[in-house]
């Protein structure tokens, strides 16, 4: 019986065990998804304690309720372990995880790398390996094949390997694992057909493609889309207020056109795991065939200018007020990356904490998502010490020289900000107009 045969029969009848690398924000929805259809889940971690977490039934991850971990712990369809060598128990193994960057600016591949390296440690015939984190063109195959080849196995005799790009969108309550289209593309025919026959188990619609490089690709297109569309739209808003005109309004009336027009959103910078870094891996692949991506290049010196760009709007407010960003007390409304999640990874809100410290401002920050932030020493410029979430109080806004709203977190009570604060700079449009109308403070918005 080939490769194919075997798991596609233990896929049909839902015998096939299904390990996941990495339990952060991909690979906890996508093993919980798994299990919630009758496979039994194997969670790899090298965290003790998340792994402690889940087998005592509680969720890290807010896009998964805790509920439905503990129903899967306890009805025995998922396990979690930092025993590696229990791969040879799996018949699928998915690989989430971080793919992040050097200072360098290029692609971090270690931790795909050790994945790969447990992975022929433990490899048996009989598996379907998929990569599902984030990764340049060639990665499934010029790095990945090779690996699993070297324990002796041959693909599609004793081994299938797929790439299918991870698209989850955390604190979205509409798309979600199961209702997102998932795109899967194998390094040989039989790999690309007993994968998209595995995701059709958990999700509505599988759309396979004919190489794992096109799958690669497809996913560093859609966020170098939006990154450079993001780009965009932040150098509209210093145009426009430039000009003396509302950026929001301007994109308002802009996105009344029903075609040839998607609207993007200027903001404080970009952050999260996905579009302040796969771009650069599209990049640092085009440079390895002496192509030069300025698209990519100008997008990211733009979206990266904005923690900046925030901090002279700040300054100039204040200077309005006579007071100088020195000793001046600013209060950081959201520090998550995005609304609604407790996600600090590449936050804008982090950068623009880190230049007012360093401009000599005394901050604080309200988020009821965050409970506290560090910061990287090695990229600091401030001074670097941790903070923690404040209540948000009347005495709290009343106390600060400048209200910074970074993140539009849906439970703020922003009629009381503006009802107690003296200025406050909007970055992300939080502030309706009644509430705008209705407010004593200045209000300057990007």
């Amino acid at each position: 019986m080939t490769a194919k045969q075997l798991i596609e029969t233990k896929i049909k009848e839902k015998t096939a065990v299904i390990g996941v690398i990495g339990l952060g924000y991909v690979g906890l929805p996508l093993i919980v998804e798994f299990c919630s259809k009758e496979f039994k889940g194997l969670g790899f971690e090298v965290d003790q304690k998340k792994v402690n977490t889940l087998l005592s039934g509680e969720s890290y991850i807010v896009d998964v309720p805790s509920e439905r971990v503990s129903k899967c712990v306890q009805e025995g369809r998922l396990s979690v372990t930092t025993d590696f060598s229990k791969l040879k128990e799996c018949d699928v193994i998915i690989i989430c995880v971080p793919t992040p960057l050097r200072k360098t600016k290029d692609p971090d591949m270690s931790y795909i790398l050790a994945a790969g390296e447990k992975i022929k440690e433990y490899a048996r015939g009989g598996q379907l390996i998929i990569l599902e984190s984030t990764t340049y063109p060639g990665t499934t195959d010029e790095v990945l094949k090779p690996m699993i080849e070297e324990a002796g196995l041959k693909l599609d005799e004793d081994f299938l390997l797929a790439f299918s790009p991870e698209r989850v969108d955390p604190g979205n309550p509409q798309f979600q694992t199961h209702n997102i289209p998932k795109v899967v593309g194998g390094v040989s025919k039989d790999s690309t057909e007993v994968a998209s026959l595995l995701y059709s188990q958990i999700v509505e619609k599988v759309y396979p493609v004919s190489s794992a490089r096109v799958a690669e690709a497809a996913k560093l297109w859609e966020n170098t889309f939006r990154a450079i569309n993001i780009g965009m739209a932040n150098e509209m808003a210093k145009l426009c207020r430039t000009l003396g005109i509302d950026t929001w309004e301007v994109v308002k009336a802009a996105a009344t056109k029903p075609f040839g027009f998607m609207p993007f959103y200027p903001g404080p910078g970009i952050g999260g795991h996905c579009i302040p870094l796969d771009p650069h891996y599209l990049s640092w692949k085009a440079r390895q065939h002496g192509f030069d991506s300025k698209f990519i290049t100008l997008a990211e010196e733009i979206n990266s200018s904005m923690p900046k760009y925030v901090v002279e709007l700040v300054r100039d407010a204040l200077n309005d007020a006579r007071k100088p960003i020195k000793g001046s007390r600013v209060l950081i409304i959201g520090v998550a990356y995005k609304r609604n999640i407790d996600d600090v990874r590449e936050s804008p809100a982090l950068s623009v904490i880190d230049l007012l410290r360093a401009n000599g401002a005394e901050v604080c920050y309200h988020d009821p998502f965050v409970p506290e932030v560090t910061f990287d020493h090695s990229y600091t410029i401030g001074d670097g010490e941790p903070l923690y979430n404040q209540e948000l109080t009347d005495e709290l806004i009343q106390s600060a020289d400048c209200v910074v709203i970074c993140t539009d977190h849906s439970n703020i009570d922003y009629k009381r900000i503006c009802e107690n604060a003296c200025l406050i700079v909007d970055t992300r449009n939080a502030l309706s107009e009644e509430v705008r109308n209705g407010s004593k403070a200045k209000i300057v918005r990007l």
